[in-house]
């Protein structure tokens, strides 16, 4: 059977653990191990599906050694038990729920016992137990440590072993023998592009957040080629050149969260309009609202036009927002429509647009089916409402071209999540293509010949997935990074 670019063939690297056929069967513990050993086929579609990988398109994951070397909290690790695998996603599902914040902070914290984590989460844990960010959870717990149900006396069998797996490559364990993930691709919450120890399974984006006016950029830190700061918009520009030169060989894509604090109606604004702009910035003087717009917009379209002279696809959020309690949905409507203008402005950058703009997903399908260069990502939404994803699924392959959707990205911060969500993922594609095949829209033969370009395929000649390894296999800051067994 082929190898991947991991080692490992495609059959290895998903039923290691039985976790695919799990998810597709409704299968759980021993019987999906078993279905899996046994060869047992459902159908073609379900097979294929089964053994092939994903290209992960989307997440958030800190380095390796942040885990493994964890001593104290810090921003994106409050700790580094078990109650890591509740921080996120499914950490707004509990307050939502009702958990108090100030118990969650408590669930966190490195020095509770695993007694107390228990009793602050067992009362808002029916509550949530059956939406996507916890069934993504309890598929993960179930497949990496073999704790089918989680109560008083499990919890402590998952303590134990999730405190046994985190050790040094422990990271291709899991996306590769569980997951069944041949790379991931992370946008990094630490720095703009990160120098990852594991360039092979870590590929990376160029974030352009920082350069931008939301973005919090120190303007006073980050410097040039020639280690120079920044004195002007000019000099701000070299800076923006320079991580594109140093780091557009490697980088896969360039992204923009900024959709959590403004439209993405970026306007056209000059340098000699952004310039004034920026040297308030740099002084550190007050800048009015409208201001901090305008020089956004300037420096939004200067890294666009950068992206595209390196042919790096430009990844924008649309739609839902992560956390609680603060999303301003009237301006998340306005995402399709703004994303339209950036499309029709831009016709020679590809941009991707993640999260199917959920809830606005219509809208968002209507630019995949006009726009040339528009490219649609379910990355996490198939945890955010699975149904959603699948409806949308089947709606972009009867309305769209199939090459311009892609379909998985976990988009966390922890790994292990990971697992469950490209379970759920599994599961999704396989029931919009065999429904597919129910209705007569597609023949068995056309349903299997989709498998590989929409879980692999199509995201690996986008983001020029084989150019960008073979450059990372002399990366100056590569490592090498075994795989370790799972703990049960």
């Amino acid at each position: 059977m082929k190898k991947s670019s991991s080692g490992l063939s495609r059959r290895e690297a998903v039923t290691h653990s039985g976790i695919a056929t799990a998810a597709l069967l409704g299968l759980s513990g021993n019987s999906a191990h078993a279905y899996a050993d046994a060869g047992i086929r459902r159908d073609d579609v379900a097979r294929v599906i089964t053994e092939t990988l994903f290209a992960d398109t989307h997440e958030h994951l800190v380095e390796e050694h942040s885990r493994t070397e964890w001593s104290q909290p810090v921003p994106l690790l409050p700790c580094d038990d078990w109650a890591l695998l509740f921080s996120h996603y499914l950490n707004s599902d509990l307050i939502v729920a009702g958990m108090p914040p100030k118990d969650y902070a408590r669930f966190t914290s490195p020095t509770e016992t695993t007694d107390t984590k228990w009793r602050l989460l067992e009362p808002h844990w029916k509550h949530v137990r059956h939406t996507g960010y916890a069934r993504a959870v309890r598929i993960a717990i179930e497949h990496l440590y073999d704790v089918t149900e989680l109560n008083e006396r499990t919890v402590h069998q998952l303590a134990e072993r999730h405190t046994a797996l985190v050790r040094p490559g422990f990271y291709a364990t899991v996306l590769r023998e569980h997951a069944g993930v041949e790379t991931c691709q992370v946008n990094s919450l630490q720095a703009p592009f990160m120098e990852s120890r594991q360039p092979d399974l870590l590929l990376q984006d160029l974030s352009i957040v920082a350069f931008g006016a939301f973005g919090g950029s120190n303007w006073n830190t980050m410097t040039d080629a020639q280690g120079s700061k920044a004195t002007d918009l000019a000099g701000w520009h070299r800076i923006i050149d320079h991580y594109f030169e140093k780091y557009g060989p490697y980088a896969v894509a360039v992204k923009s969260q900024t959709a959590y604090q403004r439209r993405l109606n970026f306007a056209g604004v000059s340098a000699e309009s952004a310039a004034p702009i920026f040297a308030k910035l740099l002084a550190k003087e007050p800048v009015t609202p409208a201001e901090r717009q305008a020089f956004d917009d300037h420096i939004f379209w200067y890294c666009v036009g950068k992206a595209t002279a390196h042919n790096l696809p430009v990844k924008l959020h649309t739609g839902y927002f992560a956390g609680h309690g603060s999303m301003p949905l009237e301006r998340v409507s306005t995402n399709p429509g703004d994303a339209a203008d950036l499309l029709r402005r831009a016709p020679e950058t590809t941009f991707v647009l993640m999260h199917i703009g959920y809830p606005y997903q219509e809208a968002i399908l209507s630019l995949a089916k006009h726009y040339p260069n528009a490219v649609i990502d379910l990355c996490w939404t198939w945890i955010i409402n699975p149904e959603a994803s699948a409806r949308y699924l089947r709606d972009h392959l009867v309305t769209a071209p199939s090459n311009k959707i892609l379909t998985f990205g976990g988009d966390y911060i922890p790994v292990e999540p990971i697992v469950g969500h490209a379970a759920i993922a599994r599961r999704g594609i396989a029931r919009t293509l065999q429904g597919l095949e129910a209705d007569g829209w597609l023949t068995r033969a056309e349903a299997v010949e989709l498998v590989e370009p929409l879980m692999r395929g199509t995201a690996r000649r986008l983001f020029r997935v084989e150019e960008k390894l073979k450059r990372l296999a002399t990366a100056p800051w590569r490592q090498v990074v075994p795989s370790v067994p799972a703990v049960k």
